[in-house]
C-alpha cells in the first residue's frame, strides 16, 4: 500500500505542476461559468463547482504533502551525506532537522556567533566564502 500511494502522490503531484493541468482547471472553471445561463445560475449548478473544487483540493493536499515530505527526507540525506564527507564540516549538524524550533535558533545564533557576527548575517556569509 505505501509504494502504490507513493508512487501515484508522485506521478500526481508531477502531472498537477504541468501547465496542461493548469489549462484542465481553467477549462472546467470557464466551462461552468459558460453554462450558469443555462442553468439559471441555480444552487445546484454553484454546488457543482463547489463540491468538485472542495473534493480536488482535499485530495492534492494529502499527495503533495506526501511528495515534499519525501522531497525534504531526500534532500537531508543528502545534506548529511555531504556534511559526513567534507573533512571541515561539523558531524554534529547531521540530524538537527529533528530539533525543535528554538533549539534551531540556537544552533543558528552559535553559527553567527562562531563567525565573528554578532548582527551582521553579511559578516557571516563573508566568513564562510573565504573559510573555503
Amino acid at each position: 500500500m505505501d509504494h502504490f500511494f507513493t508512487l501515484l502522490s508522485h506521478r500526481v503531484s508531477s502531472w498537477a505542476g504541468q501547465p496542461l493541468a493548469f489549462i484542465l482547471a481553467i477549462t472546467v472553471v470557464l466551462v461552468w461559468g459558460v453554462t450558469g445561463p443555462l442553468f439559471h445560475y441555480s444552487d445546484t449548478w454553484q454546488l457543482v463547482i463547489n463540491t468538485g473544487t472542495t473534493i480536488v483540493t482535499f485530495l492534492m493536499v494529502f499527495l503533495i504533502q506526501n511528495a515534499q515530505n519525501r522531497d525534504g527526507s531526500a534532500i537531508q540525506a543528502k545534506l548529511d551525506e555531504l556534511i559526513r564527507a567534507v573533512d571541515e564540516a561539523r558531524n554534529e549538524f547531521i540530524g538537527i532537522e529533528h530539533l525543535t524550533e528554538a533549539e534551531l535558533e540556537r544552533v543558528k545564533a552559535a553559527i553567527e556567533q562562531d563567525c565573528g557576527a554578532d548582527t551582521s548575517h553579511q559578516r557571516s556569509l563573508d566568513w564562510l566564502i573565504r573559510r573555503r
